[in-house]
């Protein structure tokens, strides 16, 4: 049964939901840790968070399927404040004085310490990419009447994680690389993130219809306002 956004009563979730969030989050922190090596998979070239990173990606869509945008968009503001955190936190740590007798602070800034402009670019494509997958999935359910699921996880996907490819890439390394490099490099992180989404399709929807069940919820955003900064709508 279709269930417009304003006429829910908050209801309080099962444990269910409060995993969802933790995976969400720490897929998104482990990815951002782990990025920092390159890996050869297949003959491409990419970033170790990609092993780990589109799961915040599914479990994204996953919130919005079941929960709805409002939620969602609670979810992707607690994991920008949480990584932001880390990144404080990972800075602070490395600012203190080192022990006397520890020779690993060559190895811990050159592992966890991040540049301005890699921050700028990785927190600015987070925000748009994951309120762009939100974004588009809640407006294809109500656009397919709930029916297609994996039409709204893999199209908002392809929008989510494109622009996310597109804004980090560019911010990060325009002027440090030739825009040949750049533009394959976008387009190489874009498929295989997409393909990743493809591949656990099947697993969304053992999720999706497990959640819907035992939270009793299916929400459709008829009439939600989808200003990402409406935080406490």
């Amino acid at each position: 049964m279709q269930v417009p956004q304003d006429q829910i009563t908050p209801p309080r979730y099962s444990g269910w939901f409060v995993v969802l969030v933790a995976l969400f989050i720490t897929s998104l922190m482990t990815a951002n840790i782990i990025a920092v090596k390159l890996v050869r998979v297949f003959g491409l070239t990419l970033p170790a968070g990609v092993v780990i990173f589109p799961i915040s990606y599914i479990c994204g869509d996953v919130l919005t399927e079941v929960y709805g945008y409002r939620q969602a968009r609670r979810v992707i503001w607690l994991g920008f404040w949480c990584n932001l955190l880390a990144v404080l936190s990972i800075w602070c740590g490395q600012m203190l004085p080192a022990a006397s007798f520890w020779d690993g602070q060559t190895a811990y800034e050159r592992i966890l310490g991040y540049t301005p402009r890699l921050l700028i670019a990785s927190f600015l494509a987070y925000l748009v990419g994951e309120f762009a997958n939100s974004f588009v999935l809640a407006k294809l359910k109500l656009a397919t009447r709930g029916r297609w699921l994996w039409t709204r996880t893999i199209g908002s996907t392809l929008v989510g994680q494109g622009l996310d490819s597109l804004i980090f890439i560019t911010l990060a390394f325009i002027g440090t690389i030739p825009l040949t490099a750049i533009t394959v490099t976008i387009l190489t992180q874009w498929g295989v993130k997409t393909a990743y989404e493809a591949l656990v399709t099947p697993l969304t929807y053992i999720v999706v219809r497990f959640l819907k069940q035992h939270e009793g919820l299916d929400v459709y955003d008829h009439t939600i306002r989808y200003n990402p900064l409406l935080v406490r709508e």
